[in-house]
Formats: C-alpha cells, sequence, structure tokens
C-alpha cells in the first residue's frame, strides 16, 4: 500500500476525546479488538496521482477496523466499483489492507485520521488534524484537482485554503454535489456528496451521479473547460 508518510501520525495522540472513544469501541459481528487497526488511518494511493479524494473520517467498522480509508465499509463497498469502472482502480473491491488494490492516478485519504464518535469530528479535532491533510496534498507533486466528498471535508480544505491564503472567505465557496472551484495556485476543488450507506439508500448518491463526477473530474486533468465553472 503506498502511502504519504506522516511524520507523527503513528501513535498520535493529539485529540482525547478520538482515542478515549476508540480505546471503548465495542467491535462488530463477534470479531475481537485485535482484528481492529483502532488508530490513525494514513491514506493510500498513487503517489504520482493528479487527483486526491478527502473523506471526512474512518468508518468505525471500515477503515478503523482494516487501517485503509474507505475499505471494508458501505461507502467503501459504493465507491470501488465505480472506480474501478472508471479505471482508477485495479479491482473492484475493497477489504483489506492487503488486498492488493492498487489506484491509477489516485490519492485517497480523509480529512481526520481517527474515528470520532458518531462520524463527527468537533473543530478542534479537524484543526489538529490538519496539518497531516496539508503535508500530503503538498507530497503528491502532479496535483490537479481535489474532490471533497461531503461537507465535513469540504469545509476542512476551505479553513486550510483561508490559511494559505487561497480564499478570503468560506462562504465564496459554497458546496454543493459537482460544484468545481479554481484555487489561485491552479487546483480545482470538486464537491461531491458522500458515498454512505445512508446517501446510496435515501438516493441522495447513485451511481450515474458519482460515475458523471468522476468523468467532470477528468476533464478537469485534462484541462478541458467546462460549463458553470468557477474562479
Amino acid at each position: 500500500m503506498n502511502s504519504i508518510y506522516l511524520e507523527g501520525l503513528d501513535g498520535c495522540k493529539r485529540c482525547e476525546r478520538l482515542e478515549a472513544f476508540m480505546a471503548q469501541l465495542v467491535p462488530s459481528r463477534g470479531r475481537l479488538r485485535a482484528d481492529y487497526h483502532n488508530a490513525p488511518v494514513n491514506g493510500f494511493g498513487d503517489l504520482q496521482a493528479r487527483i486526491c479524494l478527502i473523506g471526512l473520517a474512518p468508518g468505525a467498522h471500515g477503515a478503523n477496523r482494516t487501517g485503509r480509508p474507505f475499505t471494508g465499509d458501505g461507502a467503501g463497498n459504493f465507491m470501488y466499483p465505480l472506480l474501478h469502472q472508471s479505471e482508477f482502480s485495479n479491482r473492484a473491491e475493497a477489504v483489506s489492507a492487503d488486498d492488493e488494490l492498487e489506484l491509477q492516478d489516485l490519492y485517497i485519504t480523509n480529512a481526520v485520521k481517527c474515528l470520532p464518535p458518531e462520524n463527527r469530528p468537533n473543530a478542534e479535532e479537524f484543526t489538529l488534524c490538519r496539518p497531516y491533510l496539508e503535508t500530503e496534498l503538498l507530497a503528491l507533486k502532479n496535483l490537479r484537482v481535489l474532490i471533497a466528498l461531503g461537507h465535513g471535508a469540504h469545509n476542512s480544505l476551505l479553513r486550510l485554503f483561508q490559511s494559505q491564503g487561497l480564499i478570503k472567505r468560506l462562504s465564496d465557496v459554497p458546496f454543493g454535489h459537482a460544484n468545481s472551484f479554481l484555487l489561485p495556485n491552479g487546483l480545482w476543488l470538486v464537491d461531491c456528496y458522500h458515498t454512505s450507506r445512508y446517501n446510496v439508500q435515501t438516493g441522495r448518491m447513485n451511481n450515474k451521479m458519482f460515475l458523471d463526477l468522476l468523468e467532470q473530474v477528468g476533464s478537469l486533468v485534462q484541462g478541458d473547460n467546462l460549463p458553470g465553472e468557477n474562479g
């Protein structure tokens, strides 16, 4: 699994609430605590990628168990077959960190690296974890497009951009599925509804929407102009 080295991530204890929550998490489906990663989850993918997909945080019995983003949960079960169909992945399934899945032109990570209660990091946790995300984005030297999966990832990225002087106000870049925004540094930000099981079951997200968004991202990577783009 190709991952960007993040100094201090292994054993990170910056967020006491998250550490305490992982320590008391009850395993699912007859599993043991020893079966769980229960620690910060690094991103993974193609280190030469032009695209980075940023989710919110590890899922309790997905990435927090397997140690790889969107692996072993409903969001990943929806996402990876479509990534494979769009030729961003060599496999249609993601079941474990050693299942030989490889990404092409794509790196996947989360805005917060540890499992939060109710899948809701608080403002301090976003802030404390943001330097790791910044390091990842700086390490992807060919980066062209950021996909923000959901409001949480979107807002954390905007606060990073604000700290870098790339935007003035978060309200200047509203979240909306398939919204695209060109940053002054030449990077595109593209928003996507989260691929959570809830969103899929309620119809907020479906296969066509995600495939269309991947096609849109591919056009931006190639430098094609799209109608309705901002910047």
